[in-house]
């Protein structure tokens, strides 16, 4: 993953609630995976490794993040559980046909939860989060990010 993808996932997070949270992790997978894939097409052994250990720790999160009051709960359990599968035969294999079962199963997962994130109204987790406004400024064709000071910079959560 990219630095700048980084920074987008962090400053997103910052500012997320916990529906958002799990759309943002559902991104981070897919783009781990998608590193992962890279990583073996481009025979690079220590760069599959790190990405796939990456994509399970985004995927246990979302599997320590299931509330088992609801009825599907222990049918996502399932999937992430096939999901876990997945990962680690594709890490063995080096066979990146695998990461195309990964999506299949995450990328509608992902996008059920960009629908109720729209539908989401509740605060963001972390409160006083310094506040990043972007936009343009007095040059062409660059974005210029600049923090507004609250005070404590710490995370309440």
């Amino acid at each position: 993953m990219t630095n700048e993808k980084k920074q987008e996932f962090t400053l997103r997070i910052t500012s997320a609630n916990g529906t958002q949270l799990v759309e943002i992790l559902y991104e981070m997978l897919l783009e781990y995976v998608s590193d992962a894939s890279k990583a073996i097409a481009d025979n690079d052994i220590i760069g599959t490794h790190d990405a796939i250990r990456k994509s399970r720790g985004c995927l246990r999160e979302l599997m320590e993040s299931i509330d088992f009051s609801n009825e599907i709960s222990g049918n996502l359990m399932s999937l992430y559980a096939y999901v876990n599968k997945e990962l680690l035969l594709a890490e063995i294999r080096k066979d990146v046909s695998i990461f195309d079962n990964i999506k299949t199963v995450i990328e509608p997962l992902r996008d059920t939860y960009i629908e109720l994130a729209k539908k989401d109204t509740s605060e963001p987790i972390m409160s006083n989060a310094q506040s990043v406004t972007a936009g343009l400024t007095y040059s062409k064709n660059d974005i210029n990010e600049s923090l507004i000071e609250q005070g404590n910079r710490g995370f309440y959560v």
